[in-house]
């Protein structure tokens, strides 16, 4: 058995090539097996932390849901991706694959360190929506002009490690800060639509970025500033036993940095045109399917190079979490592909992907990798097989295994199925918070059938039981959701998919988290043994 050491856990790859989540305690390693293995963990977004800002930060209210986990004895922290956000307001449709989020810098500590004033940060608290919405049109008309008024102290008095920084990020940071720049001066239209000769990155976009560079230096700042937060918020986490679950997306934005910098990783005609983009084919939710519109790789000529950008970010995301969810990981194995400009996904086919020789090459440069598979959706044989090829763990979505009882089916995302390497949540930020799936979608059939399974007593709520059967099942992780945590109905949902202008909103109203909250997560963790030094259940004298 092989054990390598992740952030402040462990990895453990057992002589079965089964990858074991990190966890706090290891037993029984006899025969290259280990065992209990048990922990949990909380799915909330960066953004939907409480907080005087607008919208959820690095800053105190960071540490201090850090602490509530700490008490509550859980594992991890699920944050979903923490970078750039564009049209739609989704992290899943950034600029970069690497850049951070700049709205989540932590203000006060710019106050503290002398880079911004009181003065300066009169504008705040961001939003007219309330304290729990983010407010997406206030943030991108005020934060930047805060955070413009840190630039001349900064260039003056620049940090020790800053030109470091710079330098260690070059590959990524420097085509980054002269897309954003570029884009700016062209009213952040997408790349595709600038004048032609600055749609590839060259001698002319070099060029016209030397002209505002106050502008490069501003994304350098903003960077900087996000990565020395995000670090020093990760150790404090690291250093009070909680792991930290990100979310990478397998696909980039079409108005990218990547596809403006480097369109030869990508399928595209000669001028830089996808000749085919990303989706879901017709299923039983659409006759159409999804069209995503993102470019797909081209996984001949990455492979031909080693997949070396992959594996630079993975590596990149390995620095910034110590556990990686890739979404929609049967991409993978294969994908759909659907030609560029067609009416709807319903015109794609399936095509084969890179499949294990991808993990294989990443394997051999990084070493056993931590990561969760998104293997939910369309499920076929190569797609299980390369899961079990790479021993990552995939996922289990208990909503959907009670909407199968509508039609007296069974579903493998019902517990009684459930296997140990697998990673069991209530629903994941796409889902309908359970109060809400339970109240607007679930048929009356479906209501009963699963008061029915969960043996539902009469002083729980569905979310309370739902959890319950996620933490009593055998998958070694379980994850809940922080809604569901707190009873809220669909108005704290985060995501509809294939849907813009609504999502990625709700925010956590400060002092939401009670002392009664805190004692039945706490209550759910001790009684089905995912606590590190949990002898048995706390039971009533």
């Amino acid at each position: 058995m092989r054990i390598c050491e992740w952030g402040r856990g462990f990895l453990y790859v057992t002589s079965r090539n089964r990858v074991i989540m990190p966890t706090r305690r290891c037993a029984n390693t006899q025969k290259g097996e280990v065992t209990m293995v048990r922990a949990s963990g909380v799915l909330m977004p960066v953004s939907s932390l409480p907080g005087f800002v607008g919208i959820g930060t690095f800053g105190r209210e960071a540490y201090e849901f850090i602490d509530f986990l700490a008490r509550t004895h859980q594992r991890y922290w699920q944050v979903l991706p923490l970078t750039t956000t564009s049209f739609g307001d989704s992290p899943y449709q950034s600029f970069s694959a690497f850049a951070g989020n700049p709205y989540f810098i932590d203000l006060e500590d710019l106050l503290d360190s002398g880079y911004l004033t009181k003065k300066d940060l009169e504008a705040l608290p961001i939003g007219h929506m309330g304290m729990d919405t983010v407010d997406y049109g206030e943030l991108f008309q005020k934060h930047r002009a805060i955070l413009e008024r840190a630039l001349p102290r900064f260039i003056a008095d620049p940090p020790e490690d800053y030109e470091e920084f710079c330098k260690q990020n070059a590959s990524w940071l420097e085509p980054y800060c002269e897309f954003m720049t570029i884009k700016e001066q062209f009213e952040l239209h997408a790349y595709y639509e600038w004048p032609k000769e600055y749609r590839k990155r060259g001698k002319k976009s070099a060029k016209l970025c030397a002209k505002h560079e106050d502008d490069m230096q501003y994304h350098r700042m903003t960077q900087y500033f996000f990565y020395r937060d995000w670090k020093r918020l990760k150790k404090y986490a690291n250093d009070h036993g909680i792991l930290i679950i990100g979310d990478i997306p397998i696909y980039v934005s079409r108005d990218s940095v990547e596809m403006w910098s480097a369109p030869e990783m990508f399928c595209t005609d000669k001028d830089g045109t996808p000749t085919c983009v990303a989706g879901t084919p017709p299923d039983v939710f659409s006759d159409t399917g999804q069209y995503w519109g993102n470019p797909i790789y081209d996984w001949k000529q990455m492979k031909k190079d080693g997949f070396s950008w992959w594996i630079e970010r993975l590596q990149a995301s390995l620095s910034l979490y110590d556990i990686l969810r890739i979404d929609h990981f049967r991409g993978f194995a294969a994908y759909w592909a659907v030609p560029f400009g067609s009416p709807d996904s319903s015109y794609g086919k399936w095509v084969k992907g890179p499949g294990e020789a991808i993990f294989d090459a990443a394997k051999e440069k990084l070493g056993d990798l931590p990561i969760i598979a998104e293997d939910l959706g369309f499920m076929t044989p190569d797609v299980i097989a390369l899961r079990e090829h790479t021993g990552f763990p995939g996922m289990k979505i208990l909503q959907f295994g009670f909407d199968s009882l509508d039609s007296d089916s069974d579903s493998f995302d019902l517990p009684h199925h459930y296997s140990e390497n697998t990673v069991a949540y209530a629903g994941t930020h796409d889902n309908e918070t359970v109060v809400g799936w339970f109240k607007d979608s679930a048929t009356p059939k479906v209501r009963k059938a699963a008061a029915h399974y969960l043996h539902m007593s009469e002083d729980e709520n569905i979310a309370q039981a739902i959890d319950r059967a996620v933490a009593a099942s055998v998958s070694d992780t379980c994850i809940y959701r922080m809604q569901d945590l707190l009873g809220l109905d669909n108005s704290a949902r985060i995501n509809v998919p294939s849907t813009v202008g609504a999502n990625w909103r709700w925010r956590m109203l400060p002092g939401a988290i009670t002392p009664a909250i805190e004692q039945e997560l706490t209550d759910l963790t001790y009684t089905y043994f995912r606590i590190p030094d949990a002898k048995g259940p706390e039971l009533p004298q």
